[in-house]
């Protein structure tokens, strides 16, 4: 049976194992619809056509875990950002694990998307916010078929995250396959502020398949400051859709650092509906073997005065693909409109590939917008010159490649973080790059 086929047959006994009141319930029923006719996307769609999702689709993938394993802090520290103090929702096999998470309802909702979707208290929001987002396509509507479990986060009017938020998503190979559909709700009210970590981890060398969604919405004055550490093993993929509506005056910033995975597809999407909106995408990619990362973006201007930023640097060596497709769309009444988008990739081997495809789409006038991409090799001319004052070509080349994505790193905002990524690249790059990390 195919993983399709398979899927459309189980969503009965989904809704018989875990129930949903009759809005949920009629939200499901449509999207395994939509599903059914969609199916999974393939590379004669436009927007999937450098990106294959045969490879993956091929395992027979178990679509209801078993129950949670028996983790400890100690099976899981080396995963987590533990030198600051962080709320954490930890998931094993897609259930949440109590006794290694730390909630909060503190003037401050952080709790798990099965509570929010089935009790009354959370009832405003989801009705206001859930599936109100994420687009309709074959892989959005197979995760909100299957919604149940996620974070949930509403952080109130006025009102600052005292500390950062984790998301961790481990699977722990007790199934030979499995498939994960975690969904996320992210509410950041009014002059509101929060920070937030995600991370999708296996423990085994058995095949996972996530497809994830997660939408965001961001308040007037709202600062939503997000970041994505994507370093699993090769024998799991991620599909990561991440949607984010704005209101006026919000600042909203994504990082995404993709560094393992056999293949990665992020998908990102800001909306942007008011006025003086700064919304940053940044990201780094560092693979080899014959990892596939592919950053799928969009930023839609729609009201004028305001700014997008888009910065991503790909490093590819071996047999690894890299694929960006950024978009920039600016309505007619977005006037006074700042986008700027680069995309800039190193080959470090000549069977290493990168699709890019920077895209701007204008119906303003006065407007400041500009994309860019480059493809090259790192310069020899300089990798000499290092050489030749006693450095090593190995670490010469580490210290170059440090150097093209630092300022991607410049702009991350929690200082653990950015001590984690350098010793995450120091390690891809197989050097020691001599800061004080």
């Amino acid at each position: 049976m195919e993983l399709k086929e398979k899927l459309v047959s189980s969503f009965l006994a989904f809704e018989e194992e875990f129930g949903a009141n009759d809005d949920l319930h009629k939200i499901r029923n449509q999207a395994i619809k939509e599903f059914e006719t969609l199916g999974f996307p393939s590379r004669k769609e436009e927007a999937w056509k450098y990106t294959s999702l045969n490879s993956v689709l091929k395992h027979d993938y178990s679509v209801f875990p078993k129950k949670e394993d028996a983790l400890e802090y100690r099976d899981i520290k080396k995963y987590l950002i533990h030198d600051i103090d962080t709320y954490d929702l930890v998931f094993i096999d897609g259930i949440y694990s109590s006794h290694l998470s730390q909630t909060t309802h503190d003037k401050i909702d952080v709790c798990l998307m099965s509570s929010a979707l089935n009790k009354a208290k959370y009832k405003p929001v989801i009705e206001n916010y859930f599936n109100k987002l994420a687009p309709k396509s074959g892989l959005n509507s197979l995760n909100t078929a299957f919604a149940h479990e996620g974070a949930f986060i509403h952080i109130h009017k006025n009102k600052m995250a005292d500390k950062p938020i984790q998301i961790i998503n481990f699977s722990t190979g007790n199934e030979s396959a499995l498939l994960l559909q975690p969904r996320n709700l992210i509410v950041v009210d009014e002059n509101s502020h929060a920070q937030i970590i995600e991370r999708h981890q296996s423990l085994t060398d058995h095949p996972v398949l996530t497809n994830s969604v997660t939408e965001i919405y961001a308040d007037k004055r709202a600062i939503v400051d997000y970041y994505k550490i994507q370093n699993d093993k090769t024998s799991a993929s991620l599909i990561d859709n991440t949607f984010i509506e704005q209101q006026a005056e919000s600042n909203c910033s994504v990082h995404t650092f993709s560094f393992g995975g056999q293949l990665t597809r992020n998908n990102l999407n800001f909306y942007q509906k008011g006025e003086r909106i700064e919304s940053t995408l940044k990201g780094v990619t560092i693979i080899e073997g014959k990892q596939h990362v592919d950053h799928n973006t969009l930023v839609h201007h729609i009201e004028p005065n305001c700014e997008s930023h888009q910065d991503y640097k790909g490093i590819f060596a071996e047999r690894s693909t890299g694929v960006f497709n950024g978009k920039v769309v600016v309505e007619k009444e977005a006037q006074k409109t700042n986008a700027y988008q680069s995309n800039n990739n190193i080959l470090i081997d000549d069977k290493a590939t990168i699709n890019s495809k920077p895209q701007l789409e204008i119906f303003a006038d006065d407007v400041k917008c500009s994309h860019g991409c480059t493809i090259g090799q790192l310069d020899e001319e300089a990798l000499f010159y290092l050489q030749s004052r006693g450095i090593p070509r190995k670490e010469a080349r580490g210290l170059m490649t440090y150097a093209f994505a630092n300022n991607v790193l410049e702009s991350v905002k929690i200082p653990e973080i950015k001590k984690r990524i350098n010793k995450l690249i120091a390690l891809k790059l197989g050097v020691e790059l001599g800061f004080n990390l």
